[in-house]
């Protein structure tokens, strides 16, 4: 399956891999023995993560084909798949315990309306945790195509909060040590990217796993915004 934006495990880098399971981890502890929706869940690999722990996970995406992959390939006995549009979710009033959606809200061209339908099948007490790209200022025409807005901290938070008691915000980003940060500062041009053999080099003097070997233990989640590329609200009805 070769669908832009969209990450199939079997065929990714495990670098990849890690940086978005690690949002499924992070949401797993709010997920133990609850009811859970995954909101776009593409192909299903982070719905039947969270399925370990909890009572039922369902998977939802627009994409007849991301369902018909997840089906076959990460079928279980507590999670069911199915294709819907996160915009107009077809589930009754209070249906879940915790919605996830990452990586999505970015995507929609109405992102106001899906925080209001999680919240309308979330029970009481219930989570959104969500999560977006993380920028210094909201951009209303992003570069990335398949992007509809991307956010800054504040305006994230704000959009969430006009449906939600409360609303937390954490910061995810890569661990790197102090002479990978001095490096990137210093190759302002980017030629690391441009000449394998730098990046290699890099790799040796900085002491930082390259992207493709990179874990869920290099990357991190929590409180600190500063330096971080994703954003992760955990947000209480």
């Amino acid at each position: 399956m070769n669908v832009p934006e969209r990450i199939v495990p079997d065929e990714t880098e495990r670098g990849i891999v890690a940086l978005h399971l690690k949002r499924y981890e992070f949401a797993r502890p709010f997920a133990e023995g609850k009811d859970v929706l995954d909101a776009a869940c593409g192909v299903g690999y982070g719905t039947a993560f969270l399925a370990r722990r909890a009572r039922r996970a369902v998977g939802i995406d627009v994409s007849a084909e991301a369902i018909g992959y997840a089906r076959r390939r990460y079928a279980a006995p507590n999670v069911r798949y199915e294709v819907g549009d996160v915009l107009a979710l077809p589930f009754a009033d209070a249906s879940f315990d915790v919605v996830c959606a990452f990586e999505t809200i970015e995507h929609l061209a109405d992102p106001e309306r899906f925080v209001a339908q999680a919240a309308r099948v979330l029970r009481s007490p219930g989570v959104l945790v969500a999560s977006t790209p993380l920028l210094e200022v909201t951009d209303e025409r992003p570069d990335n195509p398949f992007h509809e807005r991307e956010f800054s901290a504040p305006d994230f938070e704000a959009l969430l909060a006009g449906r939600f008691a409360s609303v937390e915000l954490f910061g995810q980003r890569r661990l790197q040590t102090a002479r990978h940060r001095a490096l990137q500062r210093v190759d302002a041009l980017g030629l690391r990217r441009r000449m394998p053999f730098l990046r290699r080099l890099g790799r040796v003097v900085t002491g930082t796993a390259a992207m493709a070997d990179v874990s869920s233990e290099g990357v991190e989640i929590g409180p600190a915004l500063a330096g971080a590329t994703e954003l992760i609200a955990v947000c209480r009805t």
